[in-house]
């Protein structure tokens, strides 16, 4: 004996929609009951002919069918429902739409990815299609185009797009792209790194908080897409070494993970060249009072990561203050780790001491030789992460994930871009920007150093567009 036949009900009622004049409507229902159920829509009471499926589009609408009532009845043998009104509103003409920015010029390194924008109004949707020397690109749908990893062959495309909607379409201006060949580091006899503490590029660049290291990037060189690796600061001081993430874990000292890789002041050594790792509050000896501090402060190891390496020469990290010795006798290493302490480097302290340990510790390392006409110093003013407030914000083990959120690096050298504004980036990072292994990378080419066991610093490129 079959079961007695259910009537439909209505779950989901005709929703309201709004449409500009020339554009369809469509209205849907979602019914339950004894299959098969039939469907009948009306407009303002009246059957529309054919309109016998779940949902109903309309055709082109004109301003008089502003405010129609749409309802749809379901039926079946055991019987039918009606559903609630649905309103139809329809506004004025459409407005074609018209450009207000156009794309820009984008100059970009070989390998290197370019991204061109377009803002537009007019009655939504608009629709987009960029088109690569006249030709319609597939997918580039946006308002944006990201292309693919540039080759020499790209240079002086020519990418424009057309916005569309119901009223009509308009054309771009094009936007030229430049792709320059792939640079190559200079070399240098002396590199310097100073590495902050903790603080989002937006605290940094540009703030009241560091008008010293804002001069210095406003007269040099400013990375503008630069992430740190993870969160939190032991793993991006890794990075900065090795190429590497071996512990997201602040608590790990030495004792606990003694570390054998490759890094860059084993490579210093293999090259027969010298470093030292100038070290406030700390150094080979952390029980030295001071050490060559300018602010009182608390020593962090994790802040100090040539010191978990156990195949490098631990001597050569000395007491700070042993570097304005070094510098005024003109015998600093080929390689220089400035390690100030928790609060000089704004862990513990505010960003306007780091401003001023810098303007101190570093005013007289840029007026000296090293970074004049002819000099071969190459400084990198860094920073191990944000505050945890950017995006992305996560801890991770695989390098260029930009999980440290965006940080302020400045790049100095006598032979620099003055005034650079560095919009390049590594295509194998996250959103194309540079990050810690790009400064290791970096570093270990200006000094001439083997780069094949220094992890992501092996497949990343240097930063060469600061030069």
């Amino acid at each position: 004996m079959n079961a007695a036949a259910t009537a439909p009900s209505i779950t989901t009622q005709p929703a309201n929609q709004t449409v500009t004049v020339g554009q369809t409507a469509t209205f849907t229902v979602v019914a339950a009951g004894t299959a098969p159920l039939g469907y009948q829509w009306q407009k303002n009471g009246t059957a529309i002919s054919r309109a016998t499926s779940a949902s109903y589009t309309t055709p082109t609408t004109t301003s008089a069918d502003s405010g129609a009532q749409f309802v749809v009845v379901v039926s079946n043998s055991a019987g039918s429902v009606t559903s609630n009104a649905a309103t139809l509103t329809v506004s004025a003409t459409a407005v074609a739409p018209t450009i207000t920015t156009q794309p820009a010029n984008q100059t970009v390194t070989v390998g290197q990815t370019a991204t061109f924008t377009v803002v537009a109004t007019g009655t939504t949707p608009l629709g987009y299609q960029w088109q690569k020397n006249g030709t319609a690109i597939r997918g580039a749908t946006s308002a944006s185009y990201t292309t693919p990893a540039t080759t020499s062959t790209d240079n002086g495309a020519q990418f424009r797009v057309v916005v569309s909607n119901v009223a009509g379409n308009v054309t771009s201006n094009a936007a030229t792209l430049t792709v320059n060949a792939a640079g190559t580091m200079p070399q240098f006899g002396h590199v310097f790194i100073v590495i902050g503490e903790n603080s989002p590029y937006s605290s940094t660049y540009n703030s009241s908080n560091m008008p010293y290291l804002t001069s210095l990037a406003d007269q040099y060189g400013l990375s503008t897409m630069y992430w740190a690796d993870t969160h939190p600061s032991i793993g991006n001081y890794e990075v900065f070494t090795a190429g590497q993430i071996f512990s997201n874990n602040d608590s790990d000292t030495p004792f606990s993970l003694p570390l054998s890789s490759d890094n860059i002041a084993a490579e210093v050594e293999k090259a027969g060249k010298t470093w030292k790792d100038y070290v406030e509050t700390g150094g080979s000896d952390a029980s030295v009072q001071g050490c060559g501090a300018l602010n009182s402060g608390t020593y962090y190891v994790r802040h100090d990561p040539l010191q978990y390496f156990t195949n490098i020469n631990k001597a050569n990290i000395v007491c700070f203050s042993q570097f304005a010795t070094d510098l005024a006798n003109n015998t600093l290493p080929n390689l220089s780790w400035l390690s100030p302490n928790g609060c000089d480097d704004a862990h513990d302290c505010g960003l306007g001491t780091f401003d001023n340990w810098l303007k101190t510790e570093i005013g007289p390392l840029l007026a000296s030789s090293y970074f004049q006409p002819g000099g071969d110093g190459l400084l990198i003013i860094t920073f191990d992460e944000d505050d945890g407030s950017g995006t992305p914000n996560c801890s991770t083990t695989t390098v260029g994930q930009g999980c440290g959120g965006q940080v302020e690096t400045v790049v100095i050298s006598a032979v620099s871009k003055l005034a650079y504004k560095s919009t390049a980036g590594d295509p194998a990072n996250y959103n194309n920007t540079y990050d810690h292994a790009n400064i290791l990378r970096t570093m270990a080419g200006a000094l001439g150093l083997n780069t094949s066991g220094l992890g992501g610093a092996a497949r990343c490129v240097p930063m060469a567009d600061f030069f």
